[in-house]
């Protein structure tokens, strides 16, 4: 192959792993903010809410972000050496690598969605005096 043909894919192949980044980081960011909130729905919970139950799955909440999180580091760690070192062409097998991180991510997402409408309820049967 020329040169030039091989700089292009090399191009290529870095910028599908610069995307990947970027929506990595996103996730990131998004799992940093969901832990912030955990944090609000905990004082909550302490303050308010005392259910037991409530106070059990913000803390399961808390340990699958922050297994997450850790994966997701690791992931993005291994995308920066690929994107800096790597040579393995960005095909289909590593585009569903990638859909798996983001399956993992939306299941999360979708979890501390409704977590959050259960808080929500909780919280509605309360009224300001």
């Amino acid at each position: 192959m020329s040169s030039v043909l091989l700089h292009k894919i090399d191009n290529q192949r870095r910028l599908c792993i610069q995307k990947d980044l970027k929506e990595l980081n996103l996730w990131m960011y998004t799992l940093e903010e969901f832990n912030n909130e955990l944090d609000s729905c905990h004082i909550l919970e302490k303050q308010l809410i005392h259910n037991a139950s409530v106070s059990n799955l913000i803390k399961a909440l808390r340990r699958k972000n922050v297994l997450s999180m850790a994966l997701f580091c690791k992931y993005n760690q291994e995308l920066k050496d690929e994107w800096e070192y790597g040579k393995t062409d960005y095909d289909v097998a590593r585009a569903k690598v990638h859909e798996k991180k983001r399956e993992r991510y939306m299941l999360l997402i979708e979890e501390y969605s409704a977590f959050k409408k259960h808080i929500y309820k909780l919280l509605m049967r309360y009224q300001r005096k």
